[in-house]
């Protein structure tokens, strides 16, 4: 039976195996702003459409029909790619991408450091701090 860790920065992990975590982490950290900004262009994109609705509808109480049946016709509801509205642009991104980004992280944290998340910053944050000093305290599951 294995004991748990009590020190995150995990001192029995070799320092490539702790990089390579910190590395897959830093990764994970990007797609997950990639896809805060896919939200972002999925709210934006909706937001658009809803103002698009708004104007045809004051284009078409200034008496400019023809423009507005035009963008209702063409512009109203249409796909941003090919048979896709935002809200299935973001649903195939997790199901095909971020769920599997996650799952291989949380596998490596697993297999390698018992579940163990920054371990990399863990032990970036014991070498870096001032062992006594009041606000360089080493905090918790952190040996002092």
């Amino acid at each position: 039976m294995t004991h748990p860790v009590t020190d995150r920065s995990r001192p029995d992990l070799d320092d490539t195996t702790v990089e390579g975590l910190g590395k897959l982490s830093e990764a994970l950290e990007t797609v997950e702003q990639a896809r805060g900004q896919l939200y972002g262009f999925h709210q934006h994109s909706g937001k658009a459409d809803l103002l698009l609705q708004d104007a045809v509808e004051l284009f078409r109480k200034a008496g400019q029909d023809a423009l507005a049946d035009d963008l209702e016709r063409d512009l109203v509801g249409r796909n941003v790619i090919a048979d896709r509205w935002t809200f299935q642009i973001v649903e195939d991104y997790d199901a095909t991408y971020w769920s599997t980004f996650r799952a291989f992280d949380e596998r490596a944290r697993q297999e390698l450091a018992g579940g163990d998340r920054h371990v990399f910053e863990a032990r970036m944050k014991q070498r870096e701090r001032t062992a006594g000093h009041p606000d360089h305290q080493a905090g918790p599951a952190l040996d002092d």
